[in-house]
């Protein structure tokens, strides 16, 4: 069967998707898509083919999109998509997942998640979440209150991993009935010395699941790098031998559960940007033990961009390609796990997110 290899990105002014063959020698640019609105997050269903995009904002409202046809035509829906009448209003759509058995996850702002179980025609609250005992203590973090990663288990549809700025991670076993805090480990700098492992009030950027091993969770935090081995029940920092404990987006490697690629950026205080104004991706091959800068074909000066916590992702070929999206619109690209970088793209709208889907041709 022949497959082609799509990069869907989420941007401030609508999806684009880069499209190329399994070589990944040239890659075609179509875009952009959502009629330019606000686009948080793009995912692909590697069992339908879908395409579905979360996004708008406080003019437009929350909606996700749909394409059926690889990108080439889209609807929308946001039936469903509201808090009860006087709570604050949803303003966009921040994440999406698939979980095992087809339904849909959508996680909003002000942090909430939704459940569809038709494609994304209609969505209904995960009440065990969104009116969650802790909730009072959910904070709003530089980016505002939102729920922006979603890790669903890979066979078993009623677990999920939540991660919500500024809160944490959550885990629930039982469909969304119930909700267990998971982030013992994980520091609050920002907090009193005798307060920095609370229970909830941690600024979770983004979780990833090893592949092959749903226990082990891989979280860049505000405050540090770590690893779970247990679901997230305790968290182990692997920050030792980066350049910042401070970043946005890590992505597991497609076959590999020891390998991670992460992108640090300089600090939260210090501009957001490449430390040093030198690009890199960090890759462990040990699980964090030790780490790696990979630099060649990423600029080395004047390199004052950010990544996103979505704008990251990789492929699931057989030698994984790695793909990250930037703050001033360029996309890069390794074919070869971060050896070697160029540059797919330029001066597109700012990219929220990066996800890759292989699709029948």
């Amino acid at each position: 069967m022949t497959q082609r290899l799509l990069v869907l990105l989420g941007t401030k002014k609508g999806a684009f998707i880069l499209e190329s063959d399994p070589a990944r020698k040239d890659f075609a640019l179509r875009g952009p898509f959502c009629q330019t609105w606000p686009v948080n997050h793009v995912i692909g269903d590697p069992q339908t083919g879908m395409i579905y995009a979360g996004g708008g904002d406080a003019w437009f409202g929350p909606a996700v999109w749909k394409s059926t046809d690889g990108g080439e035509n889209w609807s929308h829906s946001s039936a469903g998509l509201a808090y009860p009448e006087g709570q604050e209003p949803i303003k966009s759509v921040w994440s999406l997942a698939r979980a095992a058995d087809g339904s849909l996850y959508a996680g909003v702002e002000p942090a909430g998640l939704f459940r569809s179980s038709d494609g994304g025609e209609s969505w209904v609250p995960v009440a065990g979440l969104n009116a969650h005992p802790t909730r009072g203590q959910w904070m709003p973090g530089g980016g505002g209150l939102i729920l922006h990663s979603l890790v669903p288990h890979p066979t078993d549809p009623k677990k999920l991993w939540a991660g919500i700025s500024t809160a944490g991670v959550f885990y629930t076993e039982d469909g969304g009935e119930s909700w267990e805090p998971r982030n013992q480990g994980t520091r609050c700098d920002y907090n009193p010395e005798d307060q920095r492992y609370p229970e909830v009030g941690q600024c979770v950027h983004s979780i990833v699941m090893a592949p092959g091993m749903p226990d082990r969770l891989y979280q860049q935090n505000h405050c540090g790098m770590y690893r779970s081995d247990d679901g997230g029940r305790q968290w182990h920092s692997i920050e030792a031998g980066l350049p910042s404990s401070f970043g946005f987006p890590a992505a597991a490697h497609p076959h590999d559960p020891d390998t991670l690629f992460l992108v640090p950026l300089n600090g939260d205080i210090a501009g957001r940007y490449m430390p040093g104004a030198k690009a890199a991706v960090w890759r462990t091959s040990d699980r964090g033990a030790s780490w790696q800068d990979k630099r060649n074909g990423l600029p080395q000066e004047h390199a004052f961009f950010g990544v996103l916590r979505q704008a990251m992702a990789t492929d699931r070929l057989e030698k994984a390609g790695v793909y990250f999206g930037t703050s001033g619109g360029a996309l890069y690209a390794s074919n070869d796990e971060g050896e070697n970088w160029t540059c797919l793209a330029q001066h597109l709208p700012t990219i929220f997110s990066v996800e890759t889907l292989l699709r029948a041709a």
